[in-house]
């Protein structure tokens, strides 16, 4: 049975730390999150990891990284008694950033822990990831109760050879429970795509096992976007924020990315900025209205 995370209270709007980057030009990390959470009636707190002139896609971008100053900066929300109902973590700047969600793990511990190991794609690892930042990165998955890698970013973890993205629902299984035995509670693999004009996406609770997982299917569109994982983990955490179930707020978020996508085709240099979901995101305000 897919498990619900959030008992949602239509009155109370849940506060969730989003550990990300942010970029000045290009769709994703903070600049997807604070909007796709905001209107599915959540109150996003951003904790930047590092600040971006645009995203690592471009050939040209200034990097800061922002580990020195999140010590002070967390220093600030507990002498302010700032409450949090989830952590969302995403992009890091530096493997010691891996300390300031566990930090964050330890001063809020009944908030939920949602995590998106942003790590890579298609096989390769982001330009400004090591094998050092990927290994700490690792150390997130136990405890994680929403786990949500591509292909890549679970091969790394596990320290599987990427299989590239048609892989059978066995190998999706083998995936997915490596990654309980690291510890994750609920796993979302993103995006295989058996080139059938599909792309799908696997549910599973640890507590059920891989064996029960379940595929949520959607139209794949014959191009690609920068951006779509952080909008698709940012729509299922705001379905979860709403009391939707894993599997349910997997296929909103999968039909949010996909109605985004259509649009995104109209907009300039697309391929590049990543994906427009800004007129989609009344169906994530549906789910509070």
């Amino acid at each position: 049975m897919p498990e619900v995370l959030y008992d949602r209270n239509r009155e109370y709007i849940p506060r969730i730390a989003a550990v990300h980057d942010m970029c000045g030009y290009g769709k994703c990390s903070l600049t997807a999150a604070i909007p796709i959470l905001s209107a599915a009636g959540c109150d996003v707190c951003p904790v930047p990891t590092a600040l971006f002139s645009a995203h690592t896609r471009y050939k040209v971008f200034t990097m800061e990284d922002t580990t020195d100053m999140l010590s002070g900066y967390l220093d600030a929300w507990q002498q302010e008694n700032v409450a949090l109902d989830g952590v969302y973590s995403g992009f890091l700047g530096s493997p010691d950033q891996v300390a300031i969600i566990q930090r964050l793990y330890r001063e809020y511990p009944n908030s939920l822990r949602f995590v998106d190991p942003v790590m890579g794609d298609g096989g390769q690892m982001y330009a400004t990831y090591t094998a050092e930042l990927c290994e700490a990165m690792g150390a997130l998955v136990d405890g994680a109760d929403l786990l949500m890698p591509n292909l890549t970013e679970a091969s790394i973890l596990t320290g599987t050879e990427y299989p590239g993205q048609d892989i059978s629902n066995d190998q999706v299984k083998d995936f997915v429970n490596a990654l309980f035995d690291m510890g994750a509670k609920n796993v979302v693999i993103k995006g295989i795509d058996h080139n059938d004009g599909r792309i799908r996406n696997f549910v599973a609770n640890a507590q059920d096992g891989a064996d029960q997982m379940i595929e949520c299917v959607h139209e794949k569109l014959p191009y690609m976007c920068h951006g779509t994982g952080d909008a698709f983990a940012s729509a299922m955490i705001g379905g979860v924020m709403a009391g939707l179930d894993l599997a349910a707020a997997a296929r909103l978020a999968g039909e949010f990315v996909h109605n985004a996508m259509i649009q995104t085709k109209f907009q300039p240099n697309y391929e590049e900025r990543g994906v427009s979901f800004e007129l989609s995101l009344g169906d994530l305000t549906a789910l509070v209205d």
